[in-house]
């Protein structure tokens, strides 16, 4: 039997739709992307929604629209993939490293004690679709007058305290990449509820290009346009957006699937005294995007063993969210100390957990672990 870590949920709906989308002849950006982002802000509960390339795109977008630029300084987790501290580094700012929770999500005292008169803005990361504390995220922003952003690209249809991750802050990214929970093929979402940074946003992603190609194109009248300020090609196709649109159909269904697999390991695994299981806090509502096990320092088999033996079994796992401060490309950046970024790193083993995934798989993905964990 051979298991893949991860793998997404596509079928006949979405290539027809993909399929009668080409048809038309509008395969770039269009009526199709529109459709999406309408349906995709009214799914989380916000105004807006723009539709970008991937959700690296949108953040550097996001910095773009919160002021963010050379000099200042942006708190972020360094675990996380290395997209999220990146995006900062492209406007020229300084990414902070804080460190993490047990929940794999920012320590809200650590990120105070890493205030200071240069910090423009937080990046939060709802880690492997398990949301952060965004209420006292929001509280601590407004208390220190710097901008918060919310960094999604794996919380596609989890929710904290009642609504769907989305619609709580001004600039919330999300990716469609296909080891999310939905996928576009590539692509990412970028929603608000402000009027002025979804002006903004559409202009940047279309080159600051004034008027559209579709306005153009749909228009009566010759449009000569211009080009407002300095903008890029962060663009969502329609072939992209029409596999979107099938796909958010879906989205809740394939979250209940997820947390249905989920609780089977929990269930499975709960009394292992050496593993510690994913944390689902009272008010916040996991997608479960990954299922990820830590280790603890009795487990009487290393992490990497374990992948491997697994491996050898047929099970496809990976390594605990990466620490972007120890990547190559961040050598000599940073000086912070992340000892609990760096351990769930190490120490953190991800499990398969897909749609459709058969009851077949599910248990020999248990017993497989369990057979591991006794050699």
């Amino acid at each position: 039997m051979k298991i893949p870590v991860a793998k997404p949920y596509l079928d006949k709906e979405e290539a027809q739709y993909a399929y009668d989308t080409i048809l038309t002849g509008w395969v770039t950006q269009g009526p199709k992307v529109t459709e999406f982002e309408e349906k995709f802000a009214t799914y989380v509960g916000s105004k807006y929604a723009v539709a970008v390339s991937n959700c690296t795109t949108g953040l550097h977008l996001a910095m773009i629209a919160a002021g963010v630029q050379e000099g200042d300084e942006v708190i972020c987790p360094s675990l996380s993939y290395i997209a999220t501290a990146n995006c900062i580094r492209y406007v020229g700012a300084k990414a902070i490293f804080a460190e993490v929770n047990e929940e794999y999500n920012l320590d809200i005292e650590d990120v105070k004690k890493k205030i200071t008169p240069k910090t423009k803005a937080i990046l939060v990361v709802h880690q492997i679709g398990m949301p952060a504390d965004i209420e006292a995220f929001r509280n601590l922003c407004k208390e220190k007058n710097i901008i918060l952003i919310e960094d999604a690209a794996c919380a596609a249809g989890s929710a904290y305290k009642g609504h769907k991750i989305g619609y709580h802050s001004d600039l919330v990214c999300f990716s469609f990449h296909p080891r999310k929970v939905i996928t576009t093929g590539d692509g990412g979402i970028i929603t608000t509820s402000r009027a002025d940074f979804y002006e903004r946003l559409k202009l940047l992603r279309q080159h600051g290009m004034a008027v559209n190609d579709r306005v153009r194109h749909e228009s009566t009248k010759v449009i000569i346009t211009d080009h407002l300020e300095l903008g890029y090609n962060y663009r969502m196709t329609d072939i992209q957006a029409a596999v979107g649109i099938k796909q958010l159909e879906k989205l809740d269904w394939i979250v209940e699937e997820r947390r249905k697999i989920a609780l089977q390991y929990h269930e499975a695994f709960k009394d292992i005294d050496f593993f510690r299981l994913p944390i689902e806090r009272e008010g916040y509502f996991s997608n479960y995007q990954s299922y990820s096990i830590y280790l603890k320092e009795n487990s009487p088999i290393s992490r990497d063993d374990m992948m491997q033996k697994l491996l050898d079994m047929g099970i496809a796992t990976r390594s605990g969210v990466m620490t972007s401060h120890r990547e190559t490309a961040y050598i000599g950046y940073s000086e912070e100390k992340l000892p609990i970024s760096e351990d769930l790193c190490d120490q953190s083993i991800i499990i398969p957990l897909y749609v459709p995934m058969s009851q077949e798989e599910i248990n020999y993905v248990i017993e497989s672990i369990k057979t591991v964990i006794k050699l």
